[in-house]
Parts: structure tokens; C-alpha cells; sequence
């Protein structure tokens, strides 16, 4: 049969003459050709200086500013023996224009570096088998002015080959970083009420949330990316009127938390005592890393995002894990407990039901009011929260904002339930 079978190939092969043969020497040639035309790949780049994105595709997002803002962060790794230092870093459109979106040297270059622990860096050198932070922030006028796609360009001091020992100038472009498309979540306001300060927010490299980095799990997870610690003021512009070292004396202390959209219990931690205000708690009080947060509630929205509150009082807590909750029903109350120094409801959006092994996702609220601002300078300034911070904020023309960010420490007012 074998013989058989290669005969009458044979055969069906001879029998289709010359005029087939010569057909398939064309397509031959013409595959050739294709082969041909296919382009080379790019020589490869030496690069010492290794540069990997962090966390999700970063999402436009529209501010109280009336910008979008992009918000992201890259590993730098020096992997060779000699000491390198960046010179520069430039944002450029990944797009053919190569437009300059930002860019940082000298000071201004070091202020976007952080080491891992994240500690802000001192210099713009990176150490052999050493990683720094670069911070990211740009801000766009409209969603159509922000780009598909964003590549960093490099100028440094490093090895300009595998064996070099010691530096030279070298320029590179990579870290190319796709742009979110996708929708941002809508919720509803976690609080109800007016003059609540917007504290630690988005979008500059100063803020505490930006800065919590934590290695969990095998990975370096930054799930406060977005956070907000909402402060209360009371009609004179004070967060707290009497003794700072008493609880209730804090315009915030007790009030309503919310469900933010309806969605289910995931996990609740409701037996820890408020801290004494006026000072960090010393970490090794806490038991495990959950108890940093204090009291706290984690929702699931769907779609994979959880929503996140803590620091509330203890007992003060009406769901239970498993619960479906609606939007705007009371979830708990504000309170100190955990790791804070002041009353404060500290919210985020994560990609995880885990406060730290997640990463934080940028989000809009469906509705609120911008009634004012305080002073970025005179608060990152002041070492107390004591005193008038927004004087006279009750008497502003308040904003309608839909559908945007509450920026860092924006006055907003919520709906009044």
C-alpha cells in the first residue's frame, strides 16, 4: 500500500506538466518576495537602567480643575556595576508627534524620585542592584488632548555596555504605557453633608496616599493611589474646636458613612478603640496589618472594584460580611480608630478586596459641590490641624461637579440625606 500510494503521487504530481510547475515556482517566488519585504526588527538597546511600569493602564480623569489627570509610576533599576544618574526624564507622546508632555531634571527631577521603602530620594543616583520611583502626574485641558500612549526618554550617566565599570552619557526612550479607554466607576459621595475637606488627595507627588507602596503577596502594590482622607469643617473653618486631645471635639467625629453604590459586604473589622488625636499611634501596637485601618468596612461594587473605609468607631458598624447594601444606606460612623492621628474617614476604589494588596483606581462621584479650598502650602506647611483653614467658606458661590475627582483638599459639599 506504501508503495502504492507514493506511486500515484508521483503520478498526480508528473501528470500536471510543465505549465504547473512553473506556477509553482511563481508562488515560490513570490513568497520570497513577501519574506523579503517583511521589515527587520530594531537593533536592540543596551540599557542599564531597566524602566517597568507600575500598576493598571492609567485612566484620564476628570478633576474639580476642569484637567484630566493621569497618575502612574515607573521602576528604575540600575542593573549593571556602575552607578548610574538620570539626568532627565521626559514624558513624550508614544504617537508619531513625539510631543513633550513633561519633563524633569536637576531638583525638580530628584523631587519625583522615591526609593522603595518609598522615602523621597536625596540625589538622582542609582546605586548597582538599586531601584528608585519615578511619579508621574500630567494633567490635560480635555479627554481629546490626552494620548493613546506615553513613552518615557531617558538621558543618564550609566554603562554603556554589559563589562563597562564606569559611566558615560547614553539616551534612550522606552517604558511605552498604554492609556486606559475604559469608563471610570461611578459612585455616589461616602458622606453626607457640607465642608468636608478633601485631604491627601489627588494628584501631585507630595501626598501621603501616593507615596504607600507596599511589597504584599510578591508584589509592590499601591493601593492609595486615589485615596482621600475626608476632614470636616465646622462654620468657623475649623476641623476641631476645643481640645484637639478629645474626640468629640471634632467637626467630623460620628458621622454617617455610606454605601457608595449597592453592592455587597466583603469583610468588616468592628472591635477597635479610637486612638488618642494628636498623634500617630506607634505601629507595633498594631497586631496585624489589617489593624492599621482601624475599623473598616470593604464593599464589592462588581466588575472587580471594592470599595474601602476605615478609621470608624468601634461598635459603630451595621453590616455584616455577605450583606447586600444599597447606595446612601448608613454603613458606620466616622471615628479615629487604627492608624491616624485625627478623626477622618479615609476612602478608596481598588482593584482587590484587600486595603493594601490592591491597586488603587481612579474613579468619579455622580454629584457634589466645590465650596472652596485650602492652602496646599500653609497645610503641608503646618504640623497641627488646629486653627481656621477655609474662613468664610460657608458664604461661597458653590459649583455643581458631576461626574468628576475631588482634588487635594478641595471643600466639598455632598447631598444632605
Amino acid at each position: 500500500m506504501l508503495a502504492a500510494t507514493a506511486a500515484i503521487g508521483m503520478l498526480a504530481v508528473s501528470a500536471r506538466g510543465g505549465a504547473a510547475l512553473a506556477s509553482e515556482q511563481a508562488q515560490h517566488h513570490s513568497q520570497a518576495q513577501t519574506v523579503a519585504a517583511v521589515a527587520s526588527p530594531p537593533p536592540a538597546v543596551f540599557t542599564p537602567v531597566t524602566v517597568t511600569a507600575l500598576g493598571p493602564s492609567p485612566a484620564p480623569t476628570p478633576g474639580t480643575d476642569g484637567q484630566y489627570h493621569l497618575v502612574y509610576e515607573y521602576q528604575l533599576t540600575n542593573t549593571k556595576i556602575a552607578p548610574a544618574t538620570i539626568e532627565s526624564a521626559t514624558v513624550l507622546d508614544a504617537g508619531g508627534s513625539g510631543r513633550v508632555l513633561a519633563t524633569w531634571s536637576g531638583q525638580a527631577l530628584i523631587g519625583q524620585l522615591r526609593t522603595l521603602l518609598p522615602a523621597p530620594a536625596t540625589s538622582a543616583v542609582i546605586e548597582p542592584d538599586v531601584s528608585r520611583l519615578l511619579f508621574i502626574e500630567l494633567s490635560f485641558p480635555s479627554r481629546s488632548a490626552v494620548p493613546a500612549a506615553v513613552t518615557l526618554d531617558l538621558h543618564l550617566l550609566g554603562a554603556a555596555n554589559p563589562g563597562a565599570t564606569t559611566a558615560t552619557p547614553l539616551q534612550y526612550t522606552v517604558g511605552r504605557v498604554a492609556i486606559s479607554q475604559a469608563p471610570l466607576p461611578v459612585i455616589s459621595p461616602p458622606l453626607a453633608g457640607s465642608g468636608w475637606m478633601a485631604g491627601n488627595g489627588c494628584c501631585n507627588n507630595q501626598i501621603a496616599h501616593r507615596g504607600s507602596f507596599q511589597s504584599l503577596n510578591g508584589a509592590l502594590d499601591d493601593s492609595q493611589r486615589f485615596a482621600i482622607d475626608y476632614l470636616r469643617l465646622n462654620s468657623s473653618g475649623e476641623l476641631v474646636a476645643g481640645d484637639p486631645n478629645v474626640v468629640t471635639n471634632y467637626a467630623d467625629y460620628g458621622a454617617d458613612i455610606l454605601a457608595v453604590a449597592n453592592a455587597t459586604v466583603v469583610s468588616v473589622q468592628n472591635d477597635l478603640p479610637d486612638q488618642p488625636p494628636g498623634q500617630l499611634p506607634n505601629p507595633d501596637s498594631f497586631k496585624t496589618v489589617e489593624e492599621v485601618d482601624g475599623n473598616e468596612v470593604t464593599l464589592s461594587l462588581g466588575h472587580g472594584l471594592y470599595a474601602f473605609y476605615a478609621h470608624m468607631i468601634k461598635g459603630s458598624i451595621t453590616v455584616r460580611p455577605g450583606q447586600h447594601v444599597h447606595v446612601g444606606q448608613v454603613i458606620g460612623h466616622l471615628g479615629n480608630s487604627g492608624n491616624t492621628s485625627a478623626p477622618h474617614l479615609h476612602f478608596q476604589i481598588m482593584d482587590a478586596p484587600s486595603a493594601l494588596a490592591a491597586e488603587g483606581l481612579p474613579y468619579v462621584m455622580n454629584t457634589f459641590g466645590l465650596a472652596g479650598q485650602v492652602d496646599v502650602a500653609a497645610w503641608n506647611a503646618s504640623s497641627e490641624i488646629t486653627g481656621v483653614w477655609a474662613a468664610g467658606w460657608t458664604k461661597n458661590p458653590v459649583s455643581a461637579e458631576n461626574r468628576r475627582f475631588p482634588l487635594n483638599l478641595n471643600v466639598v459639599d455632598f447631598p444632605s440625606r
